[in-house]
């Protein structure tokens, strides 16, 4: 291993950004196993000694990848206005937004591709869930949590709240798509299911009395 890659990777530079769009194009072209730190270079329009200089292997970019673009993603969605007092369409958008980024084939190859990869490497598996799912739902949890001090929504465990919301948006699509049975939601499938979401986690979760 060179001194090179003992060093500190250098800060996010447009370098750095146009090798993690060669490696995305080329894990998303041949799976984990099947990429190899050239054919990123080449995908990158670098050379293997200036990869090497921003990541010392292709685990290390891998999970590089893995948590800017779930990081990336999570805060996306979950950009939630506290005191916005219709907690429905807030998580109508909420769910919506979720959806239609859960059913890209580009994440769903993702998705497919961390799982295959977490046995023999359990970091991927632990960064892409922190930097996505986790970020996410604390986000979530947070909104929640404003919204029972504000009276909106009944005294509750606001982090289960948030795990049932995602896992009832999830529930229509998410597993069938993994396995490549059938396709993506239609936007008026993806509206009747996001409604019927809301719809079940605040009959659960709505202020007593209503």
């Amino acid at each position: 291993m060179s001194d090179a890659s003992l060093s500190p990777p250098p800060a996010d530079t447009d370098k750095r950004r146009q090798i993690l769009d060669g490696a995305r194009e080329v894990f998303l072209a041949s799976g984990f196993d099947g990429a190899s730190m050239g054919a990123i270079a080449k995908a990158a329009g670098v050379s293997k000694g200036t990869l090497y200089v921003y990541f010392e292997s292709k685990e290390a970019l891998f999970e590089a990848l893995t948590v800017e673009e779930k990081r990336s993603l999570a805060e996306s969605i979950c950009r939630l206005d506290h005191d916005d007092p219709d907690v429905a369409a807030v998580l109508r958008r909420l769910g919506t937004s979720l959806m239609e980024a859960m059913v890209r084939p580009d994440h769903i190859a993702s998705v497919r591709m961390v799982i295959g990869a977490a046995e023999k490497f359990p970091r991927f598996g632990r960064a892409f869930y922190e930097a996505g799912p986790l970020l996410g739902r604390a986000r979530l949890r947070a909104y929640l949590d404003a919204q029972v001090a504000a009276g909106r929504l009944r005294a509750m465990d606001t982090d289960l709240a948030a795990r049932h919301f995602f896992d009832l948006c999830a529930a229509t699509t998410m597993r069938r798509l993994l396995f490549a049975v059938g396709d993506p939601p239609t936007e008026a499938e993806t509206t009747y299911w996001v409604a019927e979401a809301v719809r079940v986690f605040l009959a659960g979760y709505g202020p007593e009395g209503r």
